[in-house]
């Protein structure tokens, strides 16, 4: 599960507000749901929130989200640090999620998980020096004949080995999605 409290320390400069793009989107979704249950729609505008801003989502942010929303704060707090899949610390521009997993770990996930920390010279949770990596793992990401894995993004980076890793770090360096 994610963390068990929001840290009121980790925020943004500036207000938060949707392009008006964005605010179209979540003011459909919103209206895709039956009166007084638009609240369905929040893990979506979440991730919404998080793709306009910055990769993460800040107290203001989710402040931001449950007044569009006309719920309270707290509402949203709830779901965004339940689900481990919201970032609630700023992140690097990749995010490199480790499954963990038995089937993982008899394969070597981690080990592979050491490695990218050692490589990165950053643990679990944290982001690289150059901004670029966040190291985090993850249950189960549903590929365990293709283990030891990671996502980032919507990538799969499949049967990893330490050399594997390095061309997989090397090309996010390049800007470029490894096969």
């Amino acid at each position: 599960m994610g963390s068990s409290h929001v840290d009121l320390s980790k925020r943004h400069t500036e207000k938060p507000s949707f392009s008006p793009e964005k605010l179209a989107e979540v003011q459909a979704l919103m209206n895709s749901y039956p009166e007084g249950k638009h609240k369905s729609a929040l893990i979506r505008i979440l991730h919404i929130a998080e793709e306009e801003f910055g990769g993460w989502l800040s107290i203001e942010t989710m402040d931001y989200v449950a007044e569009l929303m006309n719920i309270q704060p707290i509402e949203v707090y709830e779901v965004a640090t339940f689900y481990t899949m919201f970032n609630l610390d700023p992140v690097g521009k990749y995010v490199f999620e480790v499954c963990r997993t038995g089937p993982c770990m008899l394969v070597g996930s981690d080990q592979i998980i050491d490695y990218i920390g050692e490589k990165l010279n950053i643990k679990v949770g944290e982001t690289s020096s150059d901004g670029m990596f966040t190291l985090k793992t993850a249950e189960c990401l549903g590929a365990c004949g293709y283990a030891p894995m990671l996502q980032c993004g919507k990538k799969f980076h499949e049967h990893l080995t330490k050399e594997r890793v390095d061309e997989v770090i090397a090309s996010y360096r390049e800007g470029k999605v490894p096969n």
